[in-house]
Protein backbone atom coordinates (compact mmCIF):
# COMPACT_ATOMS: atom_id res chain seq x y z
CA UNK A 1 0.00 0.00 0.00
CA UNK A 2 0.89 3.68 0.42
CA UNK A 3 3.40 5.35 2.47
CA UNK A 4 2.33 8.08 5.03
CA UNK A 5 2.42 11.72 3.77
CA UNK A 6 3.57 15.05 5.11
CA UNK A 7 3.58 18.05 3.67
CA UNK A 8 7.14 19.54 2.33
CA UNK A 9 5.49 23.06 0.29
CA UNK A 10 2.92 25.48 -0.14
CA UNK A 11 3.05 27.38 -3.50
CA UNK A 12 0.83 29.96 -4.62
CA UNK A 13 1.73 31.05 -8.55
CA UNK A 14 -0.13 34.31 -9.20
CA UNK A 15 -0.24 36.22 -12.68
CA UNK A 16 -3.04 37.89 -13.94
CA UNK A 17 -1.10 38.31 -17.50
CA UNK A 18 0.23 34.70 -18.39
CA UNK A 19 4.11 34.80 -18.35
CA UNK A 20 5.32 34.33 -21.75
CA UNK A 21 1.64 35.71 -23.47
CA UNK A 22 1.81 38.87 -23.04
CA UNK A 23 2.82 42.39 -25.04
CA UNK A 24 4.58 45.79 -23.21
CA UNK A 25 3.96 48.95 -24.01
CA UNK A 26 6.26 51.85 -22.62
CA UNK A 27 4.30 55.07 -22.69
CA UNK A 28 5.15 58.46 -21.79
CA UNK A 29 1.72 59.89 -22.89
CA UNK A 30 -1.71 60.39 -21.87
CA UNK A 31 -3.05 57.46 -24.04
CA UNK A 32 -2.56 54.32 -25.98
CA UNK A 33 -3.94 51.36 -28.27
CA UNK A 34 -2.81 48.42 -29.91
CA UNK A 35 -4.02 45.10 -30.93
CA UNK A 36 -4.49 42.33 -28.38
CA UNK A 37 -6.35 39.54 -30.23
CA UNK A 38 -6.97 36.25 -28.04
CA UNK A 39 -8.16 33.46 -28.59
CA UNK A 40 -10.66 32.63 -25.81
CA UNK A 41 -12.24 34.99 -23.35
CA UNK A 42 -9.10 34.83 -21.15
CA UNK A 43 -7.30 38.13 -21.19
CA UNK A 44 -5.70 40.77 -18.90
CA UNK A 45 -4.32 44.08 -19.52
CA UNK A 46 -1.86 45.60 -16.47
CA UNK A 47 -1.10 49.64 -16.30
CA UNK A 48 1.65 49.88 -14.03
CA UNK A 49 1.53 53.63 -12.54
CA UNK A 50 3.70 56.27 -11.87
CA UNK A 51 3.87 57.80 -8.50
CA UNK A 52 0.22 60.01 -8.30
CA UNK A 53 -0.44 62.67 -7.47
CA UNK A 54 -3.79 62.74 -5.47
CA UNK A 55 -4.98 66.25 -8.12
CA UNK A 56 -4.13 63.55 -11.30
CA UNK A 57 -7.20 62.98 -13.19
CA UNK A 58 -8.52 59.49 -14.06
CA UNK A 59 -6.69 56.11 -15.54
CA UNK A 60 -8.72 54.27 -17.18
CA UNK A 61 -7.29 50.77 -18.77
CA UNK A 62 -8.96 47.83 -20.69
CA UNK A 63 -10.61 46.13 -23.74
CA UNK A 64 -12.21 47.07 -26.41
CA UNK A 65 -13.99 45.52 -29.92
CA UNK A 66 -15.71 47.19 -32.19
CA UNK A 67 -18.20 49.41 -30.76
CA UNK A 68 -18.20 47.24 -27.53
CA UNK A 69 -15.11 48.13 -24.34
CA UNK A 70 -14.84 47.03 -21.13
CA UNK A 71 -12.63 49.69 -18.99
CA UNK A 72 -11.33 49.62 -15.14
CA UNK A 73 -11.32 53.27 -14.10
CA UNK A 74 -8.86 54.95 -10.93
CA UNK A 75 -9.71 57.84 -9.82
CA UNK A 76 -6.54 58.82 -7.76
CA UNK A 77 -8.24 61.67 -5.54
CA UNK A 78 -10.95 59.75 -4.36
CA UNK A 79 -9.63 56.66 -4.40
CA UNK A 80 -12.88 55.69 -6.20
CA UNK A 81 -12.61 52.26 -8.75
CA UNK A 82 -15.06 50.84 -10.88
CA UNK A 83 -15.64 49.52 -14.26
CA UNK A 84 -17.39 51.45 -17.12
CA UNK A 85 -18.96 48.69 -19.85
CA UNK A 86 -20.41 49.86 -23.75
CA UNK A 87 -21.86 47.03 -25.35
CA UNK A 88 -22.72 47.06 -29.14
CA UNK A 89 -25.83 49.30 -29.29
CA UNK A 90 -22.93 51.48 -27.60
CA UNK A 91 -24.96 52.26 -24.15
CA UNK A 92 -22.35 52.38 -21.58
CA UNK A 93 -23.20 50.83 -17.80
CA UNK A 94 -21.07 52.15 -14.92
CA UNK A 95 -20.54 49.49 -12.19
CA UNK A 96 -18.71 50.03 -8.62
CA UNK A 97 -19.04 48.28 -5.16
CA UNK A 98 -19.77 50.38 -2.60
CA UNK A 99 -18.49 48.47 0.26
CA UNK A 100 -14.93 47.40 -1.33
CA UNK A 101 -14.67 49.85 -4.58
CA UNK A 102 -11.90 52.28 -2.72
CA UNK A 103 -8.89 51.64 -2.86
CA UNK A 104 -7.11 50.98 1.22
CA UNK A 105 -3.33 51.83 -0.31
CA UNK A 106 -2.44 53.66 -3.18
CA UNK A 107 -1.90 51.62 -5.85
CA UNK A 108 1.09 50.87 -8.16
CA UNK A 109 -0.67 49.50 -10.91
CA UNK A 110 -4.40 49.00 -11.96
CA UNK A 111 -5.81 45.93 -14.20
CA UNK A 112 -8.72 44.74 -16.06
CA UNK A 113 -9.46 41.08 -16.31
CA UNK A 114 -11.70 39.20 -18.61
CA UNK A 115 -12.41 35.85 -17.45
CA UNK A 116 -15.20 33.75 -19.27
CA UNK A 117 -18.34 36.54 -19.38
CA UNK A 118 -17.12 38.23 -16.28
CA UNK A 119 -14.77 42.09 -16.48
CA UNK A 120 -12.68 42.61 -13.37
CA UNK A 121 -10.78 45.89 -12.15
CA UNK A 122 -8.15 45.13 -9.52
CA UNK A 123 -5.60 47.27 -7.95
CA UNK A 124 -2.20 46.09 -6.64
CA UNK A 125 -2.15 47.60 -3.36
CA UNK A 126 0.64 47.46 -0.60
CA UNK A 127 2.61 44.14 -2.73
CA UNK A 128 -1.05 42.38 -3.53
CA UNK A 129 -3.59 42.34 -5.93
CA UNK A 130 -6.61 42.99 -4.95
CA UNK A 131 -10.45 43.10 -6.39
CA UNK A 132 -12.18 46.65 -6.37
CA UNK A 133 -15.22 45.96 -9.11
CA UNK A 134 -16.53 42.72 -11.35
CA UNK A 135 -19.55 42.38 -13.14
CA UNK A 136 -20.79 39.51 -15.34
CA UNK A 137 -21.61 41.14 -19.11
CA UNK A 138 -23.18 37.93 -20.61
CA UNK A 139 -26.33 39.76 -21.36
CA UNK A 140 -24.27 42.84 -22.51
CA UNK A 141 -21.52 41.01 -24.34
CA UNK A 142 -20.84 37.89 -26.57
CA UNK A 143 -17.30 37.43 -25.12
CA UNK A 144 -17.44 33.61 -26.41
CA UNK A 145 -17.78 34.64 -29.83
CA UNK A 146 -14.63 34.22 -31.41
CA UNK A 147 -15.01 37.03 -33.97
CA UNK A 148 -15.00 39.55 -31.37
CA UNK A 149 -12.23 37.85 -29.76
CA UNK A 150 -9.47 38.35 -32.47
CA UNK A 151 -10.88 42.02 -32.62
CA UNK A 152 -9.74 42.94 -29.42
CA UNK A 153 -7.12 45.82 -28.49
CA UNK A 154 -5.83 46.83 -25.31
CA UNK A 155 -4.74 50.36 -24.29
CA UNK A 156 -5.27 53.15 -21.52
CA UNK A 157 -5.97 56.74 -21.12
CA UNK A 158 -4.88 59.12 -18.35
CA UNK A 159 -5.09 63.05 -18.20
CA UNK A 160 -1.77 63.56 -16.64
CA UNK A 161 0.67 60.58 -18.30
CA UNK A 162 0.09 58.30 -15.16
CA UNK A 163 1.03 55.13 -16.82
CA UNK A 164 4.32 54.28 -17.72
CA UNK A 165 3.63 50.80 -19.01
CA UNK A 166 0.95 48.27 -20.19
CA UNK A 167 1.34 44.74 -20.30
CA UNK A 168 -1.43 42.74 -22.29
CA UNK A 169 -1.79 38.96 -22.64
CA UNK A 170 -3.94 36.01 -21.91
CA UNK A 171 -5.18 35.95 -18.20
CA UNK A 172 -3.03 33.46 -15.72
CA UNK A 173 -4.31 32.33 -12.53
CA UNK A 174 -4.88 33.33 -9.36
CA UNK A 175 -4.52 29.99 -7.64
CA UNK A 176 -4.62 26.68 -9.01
CA UNK A 177 -6.83 23.45 -8.25
CA UNK A 178 -8.07 20.23 -9.86
CA UNK A 179 -4.40 19.26 -10.26
CA UNK A 180 -3.83 15.71 -12.77
CA UNK A 181 -0.60 14.24 -13.75
CA UNK A 182 -0.46 14.24 -17.87
CA UNK A 183 -0.58 10.40 -18.16
CA UNK A 184 0.10 7.62 -21.42
CA UNK A 185 -3.19 5.79 -22.32
CA UNK A 186 -1.53 3.15 -19.59
CA UNK A 187 -1.95 5.49 -16.57
CA UNK A 188 1.80 5.65 -16.53
CA UNK A 189 2.78 9.48 -16.13
CA UNK A 190 4.22 11.48 -18.96
CA UNK A 191 7.67 12.85 -17.95
CA UNK A 192 10.33 15.33 -18.95
CA UNK A 193 13.71 13.88 -17.77
CA UNK A 194 13.35 14.26 -13.72
CA UNK A 195 10.11 16.46 -14.01
CA UNK A 196 6.49 15.54 -14.81
CA UNK A 197 3.96 17.02 -16.82
CA UNK A 198 0.43 18.14 -14.85
CA UNK A 199 -3.00 19.70 -15.79
CA UNK A 200 -5.04 22.19 -13.52
CA UNK A 201 -7.76 24.86 -13.02
CA UNK A 202 -6.80 28.16 -13.29
CA UNK A 203 -8.66 30.02 -10.98
CA UNK A 204 -10.24 33.33 -11.85
CA UNK A 205 -12.03 35.84 -9.58
CA UNK A 206 -15.01 33.97 -8.78
CA UNK A 207 -16.51 30.56 -9.38
CA UNK A 208 -16.14 27.98 -11.90
CA UNK A 209 -17.10 29.99 -14.81
CA UNK A 210 -14.48 32.28 -14.39
CA UNK A 211 -11.78 29.96 -14.58
CA UNK A 212 -9.94 27.52 -17.04
CA UNK A 213 -7.42 24.72 -17.72
CA UNK A 214 -3.93 25.61 -17.88
CA UNK A 215 -0.82 22.69 -18.17
CA UNK A 216 2.41 22.83 -15.90
CA UNK A 217 5.76 21.47 -15.85
CA UNK A 218 6.47 20.25 -12.29
CA UNK A 219 9.90 19.14 -11.10
CA UNK A 220 10.10 17.02 -7.68
CA UNK A 221 13.80 16.65 -7.21
CA UNK A 222 14.21 19.08 -4.73
CA UNK A 223 13.70 18.74 -0.95
CA UNK A 224 11.82 21.74 -0.59
CA UNK A 225 10.35 22.68 -4.18
CA UNK A 226 10.32 26.31 -4.49
CA UNK A 227 8.28 28.10 -7.31
CA UNK A 228 10.53 27.47 -9.63
CA UNK A 229 9.89 24.14 -9.83
CA UNK A 230 6.45 24.98 -11.31
CA UNK A 231 6.31 26.28 -14.47
CA UNK A 232 3.74 27.17 -16.76
CA UNK A 233 3.62 25.85 -20.00
CA UNK A 234 0.69 25.88 -21.88
CA UNK A 235 -3.54 26.82 -21.84
CA UNK A 236 -6.59 24.81 -23.26
CA UNK A 237 -9.78 26.00 -24.22
CA UNK A 238 -12.92 24.58 -25.49
CA UNK A 239 -15.72 24.58 -28.81
CA UNK A 240 -18.59 22.49 -27.67
CA UNK A 241 -20.63 19.89 -29.73
CA UNK A 242 -23.86 21.81 -29.06
CA UNK A 243 -23.49 25.69 -29.37
CA UNK A 244 -21.17 28.04 -30.89
CA UNK A 245 -17.99 29.77 -29.37
CA UNK A 246 -15.01 29.20 -27.02
CA UNK A 247 -14.93 27.97 -23.36
CA UNK A 248 -12.74 27.72 -20.56
CA UNK A 249 -14.13 24.44 -19.38
CA UNK A 250 -11.63 22.57 -16.86
CA UNK A 251 -11.38 19.72 -14.26
CA UNK A 252 -9.67 17.69 -17.21
CA UNK A 253 -7.82 14.72 -17.67
CA UNK A 254 -4.82 14.83 -20.55
CA UNK A 255 -3.93 11.72 -22.02
CA UNK A 256 -1.51 10.57 -24.59
CA UNK A 257 -2.39 7.37 -26.76
CA UNK A 258 -1.27 6.32 -29.73
CA UNK A 259 0.41 9.31 -30.92
CA UNK A 260 -2.26 11.26 -30.58
CA UNK A 261 -3.87 13.46 -27.03
CA UNK A 262 -7.19 12.57 -25.59
CA UNK A 263 -8.42 15.37 -23.37
CA UNK A 264 -11.35 14.44 -21.03
CA UNK A 265 -12.67 17.93 -20.00
CA UNK A 266 -15.35 18.57 -17.19
CA UNK A 267 -17.96 21.82 -18.76
CA UNK A 268 -17.47 24.37 -15.86
CA UNK A 269 -17.47 26.88 -18.03
CA UNK A 270 -20.42 28.36 -18.38
CA UNK A 271 -21.66 26.73 -14.97
CA UNK A 272 -24.52 28.95 -13.70
CA UNK A 273 -26.39 27.51 -10.27
CA UNK A 274 -29.64 29.55 -11.10
CA UNK A 275 -29.82 28.93 -14.49
CA UNK A 276 -27.70 26.82 -16.05
CA UNK A 277 -26.59 23.89 -13.02
CA UNK A 278 -25.58 21.23 -15.45
CA UNK A 279 -22.01 20.12 -16.01
CA UNK A 280 -20.72 16.85 -18.55
CA UNK A 281 -17.73 15.50 -19.97
CA UNK A 282 -16.39 16.21 -23.30
CA UNK A 283 -13.34 14.44 -25.31
CA UNK A 284 -11.09 16.20 -27.91
CA UNK A 285 -8.83 14.75 -30.33
CA UNK A 286 -5.37 16.37 -31.22
CA UNK A 287 -2.17 15.65 -32.58
CA UNK A 288 -0.85 18.95 -31.62
CA UNK A 289 1.76 19.61 -28.74
CA UNK A 290 -0.55 19.96 -26.52
CA UNK A 291 1.87 20.71 -23.39
CA UNK A 292 2.89 24.08 -24.83
CA UNK A 293 1.37 27.21 -26.11
CA UNK A 294 -2.22 28.12 -26.32
CA UNK A 295 -4.85 25.39 -28.19
CA UNK A 296 -8.36 25.79 -28.66
CA UNK A 297 -9.89 22.14 -28.98
CA UNK A 298 -13.04 20.59 -30.78
CA UNK A 299 -14.57 18.38 -28.63
CA UNK A 300 -17.58 15.61 -28.42
CA UNK A 301 -19.73 14.28 -26.05
CA UNK A 302 -18.28 11.58 -24.06
CA UNK A 303 -21.21 9.73 -22.45
CA UNK A 304 -20.46 8.58 -18.95
CA UNK A 305 -23.38 6.09 -17.54
CA UNK A 306 -25.36 6.90 -14.84
CA UNK A 307 -27.73 4.06 -15.21
CA UNK A 308 -30.01 3.38 -12.46
CA UNK A 309 -29.29 6.34 -9.79
CA UNK A 310 -30.28 10.02 -10.14
CA UNK A 311 -27.88 12.08 -11.91
CA UNK A 312 -27.97 16.00 -12.60
CA UNK A 313 -24.28 16.24 -13.77
CA UNK A 314 -20.52 13.87 -14.21
CA UNK A 315 -17.75 16.08 -13.91
CA UNK A 316 -13.29 15.10 -12.84
CA UNK A 317 -12.88 12.06 -15.86
CA UNK A 318 -9.80 10.24 -15.58
CA UNK A 319 -9.09 7.81 -18.09
CA UNK A 320 -6.64 4.74 -18.02
CA UNK A 321 -7.14 1.77 -20.44
CA UNK A 322 -5.90 -1.44 -19.12
CA UNK A 323 -4.76 -4.30 -22.28
CA UNK A 324 -7.88 -3.98 -24.01
CA UNK A 325 -10.02 -2.05 -21.85
CA UNK A 326 -10.88 1.74 -20.67
CA UNK A 327 -11.61 2.27 -17.51
CA UNK A 328 -13.17 6.02 -16.45
CA UNK A 329 -13.32 7.06 -13.41
CA UNK A 330 -15.73 10.16 -12.27
CA UNK A 331 -18.38 12.03 -10.36
CA UNK A 332 -21.47 12.45 -10.57
CA UNK A 333 -24.30 14.42 -8.67
CA UNK A 334 -27.69 13.61 -7.64
CA UNK A 335 -28.00 17.48 -7.14
CA UNK A 336 -25.76 20.38 -6.62
CA UNK A 337 -23.77 20.12 -4.55
CA UNK A 338 -23.99 16.01 -3.46
CA UNK A 339 -21.69 14.36 -5.59
CA UNK A 340 -19.96 10.12 -5.00
CA UNK A 341 -17.68 8.22 -6.93
CA UNK A 342 -18.58 6.22 -10.05
CA UNK A 343 -16.33 3.83 -12.46
CA UNK A 344 -17.03 2.95 -16.06
CA UNK A 345 -15.64 0.44 -18.19
CA UNK A 346 -15.73 -0.83 -21.98
CA UNK A 347 -13.73 -1.19 -24.88
CA UNK A 348 -13.52 1.91 -26.20
CA UNK A 349 -14.63 4.89 -25.03
CA UNK A 350 -17.33 5.41 -26.84
CA UNK A 351 -18.76 1.91 -25.28
CA UNK A 352 -18.58 2.39 -21.66
CA UNK A 353 -21.02 0.65 -19.17
CA UNK A 354 -21.12 1.48 -15.44
CA UNK A 355 -19.06 -0.62 -13.15
CA UNK A 356 -19.90 0.98 -10.00
CA UNK A 357 -20.86 3.64 -7.66
CA UNK A 358 -21.30 4.38 -4.60
CA UNK A 359 -24.43 6.62 -3.64
CA UNK A 360 -23.49 6.30 -0.38
CA UNK A 361 -20.70 9.05 -0.30
CA UNK A 362 -22.07 12.48 -0.46
CA UNK A 363 -19.31 14.60 -0.70
CA UNK A 364 -16.78 12.33 -2.60
CA UNK A 365 -14.46 13.93 -5.90
CA UNK A 366 -11.20 13.82 -7.66
CA UNK A 367 -11.57 10.39 -8.65
CA UNK A 368 -8.20 9.01 -9.67
CA UNK A 369 -7.09 5.57 -10.94
CA UNK A 370 -3.12 4.89 -10.13
CA UNK A 371 -1.23 0.97 -9.88
CA UNK A 372 -0.80 0.25 -6.66
CA UNK A 373 2.23 -2.68 -6.53
CA UNK A 374 1.07 -4.12 -9.83
CA UNK A 375 -2.78 -3.22 -9.66
CA UNK A 376 -5.13 -0.23 -10.65
CA UNK A 377 -7.00 1.02 -7.48
CA UNK A 378 -9.50 4.22 -7.34
CA UNK A 379 -8.47 6.93 -4.95
CA UNK A 380 -10.69 9.48 -4.07
CA UNK A 381 -10.94 12.86 -1.72
CA UNK A 382 -13.95 12.51 0.90
CA UNK A 383 -14.80 16.09 1.61
CA UNK A 384 -15.77 17.56 5.11
CA UNK A 385 -19.35 17.68 4.37
CA UNK A 386 -19.18 13.24 4.33
CA UNK A 387 -20.82 11.64 6.73
CA UNK A 388 -18.84 11.13 10.27
CA UNK A 389 -16.30 8.32 10.14
CA UNK A 390 -15.42 9.42 6.40
CA UNK A 391 -14.64 13.14 6.34
CA UNK A 392 -11.57 15.09 5.10
CA UNK A 393 -10.05 11.72 3.81
CA UNK A 394 -8.20 10.42 1.30
CA UNK A 395 -10.13 6.57 1.08
CA UNK A 396 -8.29 3.51 -1.28
CA UNK A 397 -10.53 1.68 -3.00
CA UNK A 398 -10.77 -1.12 -5.96
CA UNK A 399 -12.21 -0.87 -9.09
CA UNK A 400 -15.65 -1.63 -7.80
CA UNK A 401 -15.19 0.86 -5.25
CA UNK A 402 -15.05 -1.46 -2.38
CA UNK A 403 -12.79 0.68 0.34
CA UNK A 404 -9.63 -1.60 0.82
CA UNK A 405 -7.16 1.27 2.22
CA UNK A 406 -6.98 4.91 3.21
CA UNK A 407 -4.10 7.45 2.02
CA UNK A 408 -2.55 8.46 5.44
CA UNK A 409 -1.86 12.10 4.66
CA UNK A 410 -2.74 15.85 5.91
CA UNK A 411 -6.28 16.88 4.35
CA UNK A 412 -6.00 20.55 3.31
CA UNK A 413 -8.86 22.48 3.34
CA UNK A 414 -11.58 22.34 0.28
CA UNK A 415 -11.91 19.08 -1.23
CA UNK A 416 -8.17 18.64 -2.42
CA UNK A 417 -7.31 15.50 -4.95
CA UNK A 418 -4.95 12.65 -4.37
CA UNK A 419 -2.54 13.21 -7.76
CA UNK A 420 0.29 10.86 -6.55
CA UNK A 421 3.62 10.02 -8.67
CA UNK A 422 6.05 7.55 -8.03
CA UNK A 423 9.75 9.14 -8.10
CA UNK A 424 13.22 7.81 -7.38
CA UNK A 425 13.03 8.84 -4.23
CA UNK A 426 9.76 7.74 -3.14
CA UNK A 427 5.81 8.73 -3.26
CA UNK A 428 4.79 12.64 -4.02
CA UNK A 429 0.77 13.99 -3.87
CA UNK A 430 0.90 17.35 -5.64
CA UNK A 431 -2.63 18.59 -4.46
CA UNK A 432 -4.48 22.32 -3.33
CA UNK A 433 -6.29 23.71 -0.52
CA UNK A 434 -8.91 26.20 -0.48
CA UNK A 435 -7.01 29.01 0.29
CA UNK A 436 -8.19 32.36 -1.31
CA UNK A 437 -7.00 35.71 -2.36
CA UNK A 438 -7.75 39.33 -3.83
CA UNK A 439 -9.67 40.52 -1.36
CA UNK A 440 -13.27 40.17 0.41
CA UNK A 441 -15.68 41.06 -2.91
CA UNK A 442 -13.78 37.65 -4.66
CA UNK A 443 -16.10 35.20 -2.77
CA UNK A 444 -15.28 31.87 -3.81
CA UNK A 445 -13.43 30.11 -6.41
CA UNK A 446 -9.87 31.59 -6.28
CA UNK A 447 -8.29 28.61 -4.29
CA UNK A 448 -5.84 27.34 -4.08
CA UNK A 449 -2.06 26.67 -2.88
CA UNK A 450 -0.60 23.93 -4.45
CA UNK A 451 0.20 21.63 -1.61
CA UNK A 452 3.36 19.30 -2.52
CA UNK A 453 3.50 16.17 0.50
CA UNK A 454 5.93 13.51 0.60
CA UNK A 455 7.04 10.38 2.21
CA UNK A 456 6.92 10.80 5.92
CA UNK A 457 10.69 11.05 6.67
CA UNK A 458 9.82 9.27 10.12
CA UNK A 459 8.00 6.24 7.87
CA UNK A 460 11.05 5.43 6.16
CA UNK A 461 13.60 5.45 8.71
CA UNK A 462 11.95 2.46 10.54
Amino acid sequence: MLPPLEVVARLRPLDLVSPGTGTDHVTSGTSTLFAAPRPAPYAAVVAELRHVDHRAGRVVVGFGSGATKLVAWYTPDTGDVGLDVTDAAIRTTTHRSRRHGRVAWRPDKLALTLTGTHVSAFCHEDDRWVLRARVDVEHLIDTHDEHWLSSLKAGHRSESGLVRRVHAGAFGQLGLRDIRLVTEADGTPCRDGSAYWLTATSAGPGFFDTAHASVWRFDPDRRTPGLDSLQHTGDLYFRRPDRPGVYGDHALHLVREAGRWLVATSTWGDFDRETNASVRVTLAESTDDLLHGEHVLDTRELPLPTDGFRSVGVWDPHLVREGETWHVGYASASKFFKFHPCVASGPSLDALTLRAADTDRRATEGVTLLRIDGTLRVLASDGRDSPRGTRARFPVLDLDLDEVGELTAPYPTNLPWPTLLETEHGWTMVTFNGASTGGPLVGYGTHGDVVVMRESRRATSH
